[in-house]
């Protein structure tokens, strides 16, 4: 081994750095794996129609939930008072409440402790110096996303207490794709911090790999709206849609622009045409990343992305065909941030690799 190798493995200094850079990534992949955990405790919550059973913002009291059976009555009063329950919900029981109550108030829970688990460990390699320079500005950014999405969360509870008896598509939309995004960024700067950047790659393939998470981003949030529209318990056909390749009806509002957020028909058939799109280009890259030019490396990781994006594709259909159950619905909703996870990835490898 070359002296000069030899002496910089053996320097203290950088085994140091070495070791702080592991403790922040597998710290980043913790965060990751809970704001994973925190979008498919958000899905359930949505289809067991259980957001709007917290009818208050309380950042620091709202850790506690009802300790007495009077503090539960409590709670169930404030939430009768909105239009969720004297439209839809007349006469549910206090277990009935209960039930969609813990789905919420676990929701905020996640949230804070996923704040705490942010705060707490960035304070500490803050105060003892393990952070690199670089590093400091994009984890208070991370950390000021964390916080505005506390607040978005509660500006999308609130468009369901008054006139609706929901939450508006469009907030909950913004909603998710910001905690995608907050998850894509922490994967961005942990995958940052492996130093996986030998291998080789040609222009087409550091191209087509932001195109593909930006596509994944568009979505997640059309799929985000039609769980706001409940567009996913309509048309339950595959491979066509209400009977059609191309279903008639899909421009009945005005002006025209207003059918991509909010008929259902066509919120639904984009969502779909999409996932098609997505498909096509995650196998155009597969064919381009195992070219010679190209790291065996990204090959094998366009593979994957293929199987990824053909399994996704195929807990869709699932979830469409059986008219959203529950668990199935989960499965493809971990299976989008799993997807975007590992396309994040591959765009990081990259860039690093050409950097």
């Amino acid at each position: 081994m070359n002296q000069s190798v030899s002496a910089m493995i053996n320097n203290p200094h950088v085994r140091q750095q070495k070791l702080n850079r592991l403790l922040v990534r597998y710290w980043l992949y913790l965060i990751c794996a809970l704001v994973a955990a925190m979008v498919i405790v958000g899905g359930a919550t949505r289809l067991t129609d259980s957001g709007l059973s917290i009818t208050e913002w309380k950042p620091l009291l709202g850790i506690f939930p009802p300790l007495s059976d009077q503090d539960w009555l409590v709670e169930f009063e404030k939430y009768k008072q909105i239009p969720q329950y004297t439209e839809l919900n007349q006469g549910m029981s206090l277990d009935e409440f209960q039930f969609i109550y813990w789905w919420e108030w676990g929701h905020r829970f996640l949230g804070r402790i996923i704040g705490f688990v942010f705060a707490v460990p960035l304070i500490y390699f803050w105060a003892t110096n393990r952070l690199e320079q670089g590093l400091k500005p994009r984890l208070v950014l991370l950390l000021a996303l964390g916080g505005f999405q506390g607040f978005i969360g509660w500006w999308m509870v609130s468009s369901g207490l008054v006139e609706r008896v929901d939450v508006s598509q469009y907030r909950l939309a913004v909603h998710l794709i910001i905690a995608c995004f907050i998850f894509a960024y922490a994967m961005w700067i942990a995958w940052g911090l492996t130093g996986d950047s030998q291998h080789f790659s040609g222009i087409l393939t550091r191209k087509l790999a932001p195109a593909m998470v930006i596509l994944i981003l568009i979505q997640i949030f059309l799929g985000a709206l039609v769980a706001g529209l409940n567009a996913g318990f309509a048309f339950n056909d595959w491979p066509l849609m209400d009977g059609a390749i191309i279903p008639d009806s899909l421009f009945v509002m005005k002006p025209w622009w207003l059918n991509f957020f909010e008929n259902l028909k066509l919120v639904q058939f984009v969502h779909r045409v999409c996932a098609y799109l997505l498909i096509l280009l995650i196998i155009i890259n597969c064919f381009v990343a195992i070219r010679p030019e190209n790291s065996p490396v990204h090959g094998r990781r366009s593979i994957f992305l293929v199987l990824l994006v053909l399994a996704q594709a195929l807990l869709g259909i699932l979830t469409l065909v059986l008219q959203v159950p529950l668990d199935w619905a989960l499965f493809h909703q971990a299976g989008a941030i799993i997807l975007l996870g590992y396309a994040m990835i591959n765009w990081r490898a990259l860039h690093d690799g050409n950097a």
